[in-house]
């Protein structure tokens, strides 16, 4: 089975036979942060966990651009962010419900049994933990455990 890198290669190959220009730019602009990274570590090849936190911060950063061209009044800009967040969503596995994460957060608590809000860090570092490597937003699990938290 292909890594994930060698996924995105064969993927850049497909969307140049297809002539999809904005799959093909957000591809590239990809395979270039991959390549950055590795030229920064030293590595020949990079590790599906590592390849898919790097396009977790891509999405990131364009879903923070998104909302800057929403403020700003340019929406052709903020569509074009969003058709690229798509495009790397698909490298991702399925987002996890948050009624898995709101059980997970109550079986760590129980577990943990913090003292109250001033604890928040030590669940909110274990539920995290527990869903490392997998599509999860740590903005709806801050929510989440603040919530339960009682704050």
């Amino acid at each position: 089975m292909p890594t994930l890198q060698e996924k995105i290669g064969e993927d850049i190959k497909d969307a140049m036979r297809k002539k999809e220009e904005v799959r093909l730019g957000t591809l590239r602009m990809l395979k270039s942060e991959l390549q950055y990274e590795m030229t920064k570590t030293g590595a020949s090849t990079l590790e599906d966990d590592l390849v898919m936190t790097l396009i977790r911060r891509a999405i990131k950063k364009r879903q923070e651009a998104k909302d800057q061209f929403e403020k700003g009044g340019r929406p052709e800009m903020a569509e074009k962010e969003a058709a690229e967040m798509s495009v790397l969503e698909t490298y991702l596995p399925a987002s996890i419900s948050e009624d898995v994460v709101r059980a997970k957060a109550q079986e760590i608590i129980a577990e943990v049994k913090p003292a109250g809000p001033q604890d928040f860090g030590k669940v909110m570092g274990k539920v995290m933990a527990a869903f490392k490597g997998q599509n999860i937003d740590g903005n709806t699990v801050n929510r989440i455990v603040r919530s339960l938290l009682g704050n």
